[in-house]
């Protein structure tokens, strides 16, 4: 009997060296600043801000200099400074998708003296389906949630 294995959650860690509110307003409140301008999905219109709404029910979306949007999901759950949990609708070909769902978990943990641990979790890969292994491949490389997290320390430790 062959019995198909559920792709495992992406996990990733950084510490920073500001505390957990300051580590939570870069993440979430100058995505702009980290993430990477070659993921766009603006189509190759230059970008000019990545947000998320800081609510529960809050659009996560990108805008492009034309006023042109990108959404990519939304907040499912804001608890600032220790939490937040995102929804990642962009499907197996990275296009935004209302009926598709995939889950961001971020916490943020004091970890000494002005330090904080960032604990990420991108769970319900399996929900990809066939292309299940190859987006999980995809967001867990050097070029996904690894140096998007490497990105993101750098800016929060200026």
């Amino acid at each position: 009997m062959n019995v198909a294995m559920k792709p495992a959650p992406i996990r990733k860690t950084v510490q920073v060296q500001v505390d957990p509110r300051r580590a939570f307003e870069v993440f979430t409140g100058r995505m702009h600043a980290w993430w990477p301008r070659e993921h766009s999905l603006l189509g190759g219109k230059p970008r000019q801000d990545v947000v998320v709404e800081p609510r529960q029910g809050g659009r996560w979306f990108e805008t492009a200099t034309d006023g042109s949007e990108c959404t990519w999901g939304h907040v499912i759950t804001w608890e600032p400074p220790s939490r937040v949990l995102l929804a990642w609708q962009l499907d197996g070909q990275w296009k935004f998708n209302p009926d598709f769902l995939t889950e961001v978990e971020l916490r943020f943990i004091a970890d000494g003296a002005g330090a904080t641990r960032v604990e990420l979790e991108h769970r319900n890969i399996e929900r990809y389906g066939e292309v299940a292994e190859a987006i999980r491949a995809t967001l867990d490389s050097p070029d996904g949630w690894s140096g998007g997290l490497a990105r993101f320390a750098a800016a929060a430790n200026r």
